[in-house]
C-alpha cells in the first residue's frame, strides 16, 4: 500500500527529474553533440509532455482521487517506463537503440492502459448514456392545456417612488 501511494507522489515530480535526468545523464556520460541536440528537442519534451499527460490520465480516476493510490497495474507500467527512461539516460553505445524503443513502446502501452482504466472506472460508475423506449400502450402524460407563457418582463413590477424632501 505505501508503494502505490508513494508511486502516486512520485508521478508529479517525474514530469520534471526524468527530462532533467536526461541531460544531466548527456552530461555525466559524454553521449556527445547530436545526442545533446536530440535531448534538447525531442527527448526532454516528450517525456515531460508524456508524463504530465499519463498523471492527468491517473488522476482522472476517481477512485485514484478517493484513496490518493495508483492501481497495481500503475506501478508496473510507471516503474517499467521509468526505469527505461533511467537507463536511456545513461546512453549507453550499445544497447541505446534498444532502450529507446523500450521505453517508446511502453509508453505507449502505458497511455492505452490509462484510457483503459479511466474507461472501465467510468463505465462501471453508471456514467453510460441511457435511452427510454416508450412501449406501445403505456399511457402518454396529459398535455398541458394550453396557457400563454409568461416571461420575466411580464411578472408583476413594483415602482417605489421617492417623495422629494420638503424644504421648510
Amino acid at each position: 500500500m505505501w508503494l502505490r501511494r508513494a508511486f502516486y507522489r512520485w508521478l508529479m515530480p517525474a514530469a520534471v527529474v526524468l527530462p532533467l535526468w536526461l541531460l544531466i545523464g548527456w552530461g555525466i556520460f559524454n553521449a556527445g553533440g547530436w545526442a545533446f541536440l536530440w535531448v534538447l528537442f525531442i527527448a526532454i519534451p516528450s517525456v515531460f509532455i508524456g508524463q504530465l499527460a499519463l498523471t492527468l490520465l491517473v488522476r482522472a480516476r476517481a477512485s485514484v482521487r478517493e484513496t490518493r493510490m495508483v492501481s497495481w497495474w500503475d506501478v508496473l507500467g510507471f516503474g517499467v517506463w521509468h526505469a527505461l527512461t533511467i537507463a536511456v539516460g545513461c546512453y549507453p553505445q550499445a544497447w541505446f537503440p534498444l532502450l529507446l524503443t523500450g521505453a517508446i513502446a511502453v509508453a505507449l502501452a502505458l497511455f492505452w492502459l490509462m484510457l483503459r482504466q479511466l474507461w472501465d472506472e467510468a463505465r462501471g460508475a453508471g456514467g453510460g448514456i441511457r435511452v427510454t423506449i416508450p412501449t406501445v400502450g403505456a399511457p402518454q402524460p396529459e398535455a398541458e392545456t394550453e396557457r400563454p407563457r409568461r416571461t420575466p418582463a411580464d411578472g408583476e413590477v413594483f415602482v417605489i417612488r421617492e417623495k422629494p424632501a420638503s424644504e421648510h
